[in-house]
């Protein structure tokens, strides 16, 4: 497990879904990705998980993409079956609420791949930033679409087109997390809000109103 790039434990009705890549800050690599991809499959097969919760091991989220010498990020695909993101499912598939615990930096496709989750609760001094235009690439796991409904044109044009860093505080302030709190109580407030709608909410309800969310218009 200790050596797995992403953890996955069931509690009380709560998938803990863990990047763990603590030496790399939890760069993004390719089986980080797919088995990020399994452990949403699961949670969404799995009735006795309620909610699902998104965290990093040690001080860091996902601080992006693992650019290192000979790595896998960017691997030829082994399957013809073509797909824009590097997580399939998104996130947003899930039938059950999607809860970010960005518990530090979140940069690139670490910032990208919490966009696709209903809830963000984030690190006050944690760094952010869509810095992918800074590295000569486009912003990635649909990030045109996640971030202007979340925040607007404007500002979405302004995070994405200058790839500037920012701060946690000003993520809430943007409207791209829900709450900003220090780092050692990122994951135990989102935990608590994830047990309160594994406690008492209606599974389908849930399901219905996502999918409505995620599929209604952006205003």
């Amino acid at each position: 497990m200790a050596d797995e790039p992403v953890i996955v434990e069931v509690a009380d009705g709560v998938a803990v879904v863990t990047l763990n890549r603590p030496e790399q800050l939890n760069a993004f690599s390719g089986p980080m990705g797919d088995q990020l991809g399994r452990a949403y499959a699961a949670c969404d097969a799995d009735d006795t998980v309620r909610a699902v919760v998104v965290t990093g091991t040690g001080r860091a989220f996902c601080a992006g993409a693992d650019l290192e010498p000979a790595g896998d990020t960017f691997a030829a695909p082994t399957s013809d079956e073509f797909r824009a993101s590097p997580v399939h499912p998104p996130a947003w598939d899930v039938r059950k609420p999607v809860l970010a615990a960005i518990n530090g930096h979140a940069i690139g496709i670490g910032l990208t791949l919490a966009m696709q989750c209903d809830l963000r609760l984030v690190a006050e001094d944690a760094k952010l930033g869509f810095v992918h235009v800074r590295r000569g690439v486009i912003p990635d796991a649909h990030a045109h679409w996640t971030v202007p409904r979340a925040v607007g044109f404007a500002r979405a044009a302004d995070l994405l087109l200058t790839g500037r860093t920012f701060r946690g505080r000003e993520a809430v302030e943007l409207g791209l997390a829900n709450r900003a709190l220090p780092a050692d109580e990122v994951l135990p407030a989102t935990l608590e809000i994830a047990r309160d709608i594994a406690m008492h909410t209606a599974p389908l309800s849930v399901a219905l109103s996502k999918r409505l969310l995620w599929a209604s218009p952006a205003l």
